[in-house]
């Protein structure tokens, strides 16, 4: 079975699948596209490294650019790599806007196609990535869910059962595996930190860094999180050129730095007394860790992420209130949700196994129909 794989970003989700299917040479042959959304080379070149990700087949440096630019672009590039490599299957994962425009070049070629992370709800279609969600799950052939709700969700948008399949979250493998490698990080050492003594800042979402009054809101509230604990904040490229670096630098009592590789993240994370995001994978890595969080917005895909105690939603005016309730309230009762235990990858490919022998088997049978 010849298999192309859809990294732009989605690195974490893509490397355990990869990794697993390389365990069975005889079974699948892979390619790996990036497209090049949201791209840094050398916070690429970190990923790739870390996660253990094969030399790429084909790269297309689509950058940034409005929504109609990146779409376009990745399907005109990646309709001429899928012509040129025929895969039998196309993987792509998430809701970035790579993942739907190869989804539609799949759809209009005829390739099978799945979505890795499928069936997730925000119910907010003004969110570009809900539109993505939904479209590429309703043109998907099999659709690998996180967990039951997001089962409930295509069945309910009317998937066929059959297409459905609940393995976990292959996020958390990548998570899972990396671990020994951020206990041994001293990312926190190198900030002149101590553990559970910070509060941790990641923001990216189009609704919290383009509004001018949610992100005013947002660094007032931020300047009075700073005087309660130290906070870190890694600054996304597309929220410093929102901001703009007079404004962060007047941020009191912030540290602010450059993007992180994946191994320095999750061990400030692991470490910090509280998250405060509006990242999706964020929210599920501080449920699985443990690790209180504190969502900036009206809605979340993951709401179990919620239902597992770690993760609340709140707006940009309650964030001073929602860290000092933190920093006083016992966070130790949690639970992790059904099948984020490192094993999703493994799921994945026992279920890819099964379509190779169904597809050997019909191409048998087919061979001994024409000698009849």
């Amino acid at each position: 079975m010849r298999v192309m794989h859809v990294v732009g970003p989605n690195f974490m989700k893509v490397a355990p699948i990869m990794a697993e299917m390389r365990r069975f040479p005889e079974l699948f042959q892979q390619t790996l596209f990036h497209t090049g959304q949201h791209y840094d080379y050398s916070m690429s070149a970190a990923f790739f490294q870390q996660l253990d990700l094969p030399d790429l087949d084909e790269f297309l440096d689509v950058g940034s650019g409005s929504h109609a630019h990146q779409i376009a672009r990745v399907m005109v590039d990646f309709e001429a790599a899928v012509l040129r490599h025929r895969p039998d299957w196309v993987f792509v994962a998430g809701d970035v806007n790579s993942t739907v425009a190869c989804a539609l070049v799949c759809a209009r070629l005829g390739i099978k196609l799945a979505h890795v992370e499928a069936g997730l709800r925000s119910r907010d279609r003004s969110m570009p990535e809900e539109i993505n969600r939904i479209v590429t799950d309703g043109i998907s052939d099999l659709l690998f869910t996180p967990s039951r709700d997001a089962n409930k969700n295509l069945r309910r948008e009317g998937v066929q059962r059959e297409q459905i399949q609940l393995v976990g979250n292959v996020l958390i493998d990548s998570l899972i595996k990396m671990m020994p490698r951020v206990e041994r990080c001293d990312a926190v050492q190198r900030q002149g930190l101590k553990s559970c003594r910070f509060a941790l800042l990641t923001l990216h979402r189009p609704d919290n860094v383009d509004d001018p009054e949610t992100l005013d809101e947002l660094l007032t509230r931020l300047n009075e999180v700073a005087a309660l604990l130290p906070v870190l904040f890694p600054v996304h490229p597309r929220t410093r050129a929102r901001i703009g670096d007079r404004r962060i630098a007047a941020v009191r009592g912030v540290s602010v730095l450059a993007p992180l590789d994946y191994i320095s993240f999750i061990a400030l994370m692991k470490a910090a007394c509280v998250v405060v995001t509006d990242s999706g994978g964020v929210q599920e890595e501080t449920t699985y860790l443990g690790v209180p969080c504190l969502t900036i917005g009206s809605n979340t895909e993951r709401p179990v992420t919620i239902t597992c105690g770690t993760n609340r939603l709140i707006r940009a005016k309650e964030l001073t209130a929602a860290v000092s309730q933190v920093m006083s309230s016992d966070t130790s009762r949690r639970r992790r949700p059904e099948l984020w235990d490192g094993k999703s990858a493994a799921r994945i490919v026992r279920v890819m196994s099964r379509k190779c022998c169904e597809a050997d088997s019909t191409a048998a049978l087919a061979g001994r129909m024409s000698l009849v």
